[in-house]
């Protein structure tokens, strides 16, 4: 088939952007290296086709050739999200919170935001103590399977948190909640406290203390987090991710009571 006919049948997009876009969207944090034929296996773009638009965005700085024959996004690409006017001043406003935070507890600490049905890690601090933990910038988690991540679902409307419990609860770590009912509690109890407690949802060995960010108009716009190990006394964490978290929120805009 040719590449019109490709197109014509629906298989890949018509217009060259659109082309582009497809092969950029074909990675994922499932697959953040793919070869040419990932690519054309990926977006349904013929061989030639993705061949030459790989190359222009190897050459543009989108992507990057990795080793052999892969390819992974370019720092270019990064440098462009980066400027995205919310999460730069959401980064600006929590940063200096989050030093204060990690310098304190001496461990690795999340800024989390709601990217579709998944929670997105915007930044992240190394602590002094080394915990391995999965996080990193850029990449996505499941909203039921991390403190933050289940602070951003607590405060979501209900339709939202019954959508994401009909996609389906995997489970990622011996803690993390599968059963709808017990994970409709949980989040109604961050909502009495202010705060989640989380043990051992998304890595084994690890877990963490996560409460909100309010933004000026009220709404809680992120997540802010600090991860210990499992064996950790989670309650003495709490005061002070609170008021990162409310310095955060303050840099923000966002004033108590609202």
């Amino acid at each position: 088939m040719t590449e019109r006919g490709a197109e014509e049948d629906g298989a890949a997009p018509r217009s060259v952007l659109g082309r582009a876009l497809a092969v950029l969207a074909a990675f994922s944090d499932a697959s953040p290296e793919l070869a040419l034929a990932d690519i054309v296996s990926g977006t349904g773009l013929p061989p030639a086709t993705a061949h030459r638009i790989v190359a222009e965005l190897v050459g543009w700085g989108a992507l990057e050739r990795v080793g052999r024959g892969r390819y992974r996004i370019g720092l270019r690409l990064w440098r462009i999200g980066a400027l995205a006017p919310a999460a730069r001043t959401l980064r600006e406003a929590a940063l200096a919170p989050m030093q204060d935070l990690a310098a304190v507890t001496g461990h690795v600490v999340h800024l989390v935001v709601l990217d579709g049905y998944r929670a997105l890690f915007v930044e992240r601090l190394a602590g002094r103590e080394e915990l391995t933990v999965r996080s990193r910038v850029g990449r996505d988690m499941p909203l039921h399977a991390s403190g933050p991540g289940k602070v951003l679902l607590a405060h979501s409307p209900a339709p939202f948190v019954e959508e994401v419990i009909t996609r389906g609860l995997p489970r990622l770590a011996p803690g993390t909640m599968t059963d709808p009912a017990a994970l409709r509690s949980g989040l109604a109890e961050i909502r009495r406290t202010g705060h989640c407690l989380s043990r051992e949802e998304m890595t084994e060995g690890a877990s963490s203390v996560a409460a909100p960010v309010v933004g000026a108009d009220g709404s809680v716009v992120a997540a802010l987090g600090v991860v210990v190990p499992a064996a950790a006394a989670l309650p003495p964490y709490v005061p002070a991710v609170k008021v990162a978290a409310a310095t955060a929120s303050r840099n923000l805009g966002s004033r108590p009571g609202r």
